[in-house]
């Protein structure tokens, strides 16, 4: 551990998300202070119309309280 979902709108290469993940690992594990072995990463993909039902509704707005890095936007 540390595991961290990205969440975004579907159409992205795979190479970049692999190289997102990647920098996300490799600055999660400096900050953390742990090995970078132990840091995972995923990438969701949603359509548009996705994602206030599926991602705003059920996991932003709900703890936007406990939020550390908050939308600059809203739905």
């Amino acid at each position: 551990m540390p595991h961290i979902t990205v969440k975004c709108f579907k159409g992205r290469t795979e190479e970049v998300k692999k190289k997102c993940a990647d920098r996300i690992a490799s600055d999660v594990a400096e900050i953390m202070g742990c090995d970078i072995s132990s840091v995972s990463v995923s990438v969701k993909e949603y359509e548009k119309d996705e994602w206030k039902p599926q991602v705003w509704d059920t996991e932003i707005a709900p703890e936007m309280d406990s939020l550390y890095k908050k939308p600059g936007y809203s739905c």
